[in-house]
């Protein structure tokens, strides 16, 4: 009787939405932050877009690398759109609440996105390796089969290893605290405020950060690591520069991406005494690199460089 009437009162205590409270410890004046992050926003839709008109139009750009790079503009793209206009609700017009299921779908395509962004960087990554270390080799290996395949070979990776991200998280159950600390819905974030045991989150969360981002990583240090080895062994410093110079922008961009990724893991698993450190540097990783990427290869890139001043040029002629 008794376990009746409680299975009963935890029923009626079910949340049915979630509050995203924005940034903790600056509710008062966290509105002042839309202004950056809305001009963060518009510039990686803007720049995304640009870089993937610029590919489309300069035959001269229609390579494999450039052909993950247009990819991942459309990844950077598609990750800022999951995210902004919400943050910017909330900021704006205090929409905060946001309804279970399309708080999990959120959380499952934001898992889906980080981890392709983190696959199209192994794919450059690998990309350089044949064209410095094979360089005879790389019209067979690296072609469009090449390119198609390892994109949806990524693609299925992604989709498929994070759908028991949400599926683990819709399981718990949310009995009376639903305010997450929060702009979006992370899944420790939400899963925190679950009434049972939530362990079997947290272990997936960290197996699926080793599996995925690890290994990527650890690829993308190999590749690297026998890029440096043959460029040692090249004749003159002219060569070994032009050669590391194709490498440069992708390795800014490496750099960035997974280093604010173990900030963001260390601050997590840490007792912070400034809550707001790992929520405002979640947000900005979901939306700095989509703004920057394009960025660094518009200015470190000759050839997208020439390309993006021809289609700028043709534009200001036309109009």
């Amino acid at each position: 009787m008794f376990q009746n009437l409680k299975a009963s009162n935890i029923s009626k205590l079910q949340v049915s939405e979630f509050i995203l409270m924005g940034f903790p410890g600056i509710h008062s004046w966290q509105q002042w932050l839309s202004l950056p992050l809305a001009l963060l926003y518009l510039l990686a839709l803007s720049a995304n877009t640009l870089i993937l008109i610029v590919i489309i139009q300069e035959p001269t750009l229609h390579q494999p690398m450039y052909h993950f790079l247009g990819i991942l503009a459309v990844v950077d793209m598609g990750l800022a759109t999951t995210i902004m206009p919400k943050i910017l609700a909330i900021l704006w017009f205090s929409a905060k609440a946001i309804s279970l299921p399309e708080c999990f779908l959120q959380m499952y395509v934001i898992h889906c996105f980080v981890g392709m962004e983190s696959g199209i960087f192994v794919c450059m990554a690998v990309d350089r390796y044949v064209a410095i270390c094979r360089p005879l080799h790389y019209p067979s290996i690296i072609n469009e089969s090449f390119v198609v395949k390892a994109t949806l070979i990524m693609a299925l990776r992604n989709t498929l290893t994070t759908i028991p991200v949400p599926v683990l998280a819709a399981q718990r159950h949310y009995c009376s605290q639903n305010q997450i600390e929060h702009s979006l819905c992370s899944n420790l974030g939400v899963t925190s405020l679950s009434c049972d045991d939530r362990t079997i989150n947290s272990l997936y969360q960290i197996l699926l950060a080793w599996t995925i981002m690890g290994s990527d990583l650890g690829l993308i240090i190999i590749s690297y690591a026998l890029i440096l080895q043959s460029v040692m062994k090249l004749n003159t410093a002219e060569a070994a520069y032009k050669a590391l110079s194709t490498c440069t922008s992708h390795l800014i961009l490496i750099l960035f991406f997974y280093t604010v990724i173990i900030v963001i893991s260390i601050t997590h698993s840490a007792i912070m005494t400034v809550p707001i450190i790992p929520v405002l540097l979640n947000v900005l990783h979901n939306v700095i690199p989509p703004a920057l990427n394009p960025m660094v290869y518009a200015l470190k890139n000759r050839e997208l460089r020439q390309g993006l001043y021809k289609v700028l040029k043709l534009n200001f002629k036309n109009s």
